[in-house]
């Protein structure tokens, strides 16, 4: 979980300065520190983007592989049935 350290103390002393009413510093230390701590829960750290990469890697390594295997089973089915054919065609000519 990623942590940001927000001084309200020190934001309201700021907005104060600045001419914010106390009210008014404190109404925007509270929005403020409830948008980062809305915003935080929905970040993604660089942890879960690996770990997701990481992932996303090794089911496309395994789909690859998937699909490799059933292109030359395909293959070999087609090669299979040409031979066949080709068989059948002699059989049907055996003199030409």
């Amino acid at each position: 979980m990623t942590v940001i350290t927000f001084d309200t103390h020190a934001f309201i002393k700021e907005l104060k300065a600045a001419g914010f009413t106390e009210a008014q510093a404190e109404a925007q230390t509270k929005i403020l520190s409830s948008v980062f701590k809305t915003n935080l829960e929905e970040l993604a750290t660089r942890r879960d983007l690996k770990e997701l990469e990481l992932t996303l890697k090794a089911e496309l390594r395994k789909d690859i592989e998937t699909a490799k295997a059933e292109t030359i089973k395909w293959m070999f089915g087609v090669a299979a049935g040409q031979a066949v054919f080709i068989v059948t065609l002699f059989k049907m000519f055996p003199g030409h």
